[in-house]
C-alpha cells in the first residue's frame, strides 16, 4: 500500500528536507535563552544543514513562527521573538531594529 500523503506541504518539508534535527519540544520551552541555546546546539551538531549554524538556527525559528501564523498565542510568539534576540547574542550578531 502507498504511503499516506502529508496533508500540508510544511509537514512534508519538515520530514524530508535537509533541515537540521531539533530537540523535542524546543519551541515550547518557557525561557527564550533556553530555546536559543537548544537551537544553537542543534545547528552546530547537525550534519544535515546547508548554511552556517547561525543562519540555520534562525531559519528554523522563523519557519516555526511563520508556519504557526495566527494560531500562535501572543505570549509564545513573544518568547520566540525574544529567542531570536538571544540567538543573536549567542552568535555575537547585531540585534535587529524593530
Amino acid at each position: 500500500m502507498a504511503q499516506a500523503k502529508p496533508k500540508r506541504w510544511s509537514q512534508r518539508v519538515a520530514e524530508t528536507s535537509d533541515a537540521m534535527d531539533l530537540e523535542a519540544g524546543v519551541f515550547t520551552l518557557k525561557d527564550p535563552r533556553a530555546i536559543a541555546r537548544s537551537l544553537k546546539r542543534s545547528a552546530e551538531r547537525s550534519k544535515r544543514r546547508k548554511a552556517e549554524p547561525f543562519r540555520s538556527a534562525m531559519s528554523m525559528l522563523s519557519y516555526y513562527i511563520n508556519r504557526a501564523g495566527r494560531n500562535l498565542p501572543r505570549d509564545q510568539r513573544q518568547r520566540l521573538e525574544a529567542a531570536k534576540d538571544e540567538l543573536r547574542k549567542l552568535y555575537d550578531r547585531a540585534p535587529s531594529k524593530r
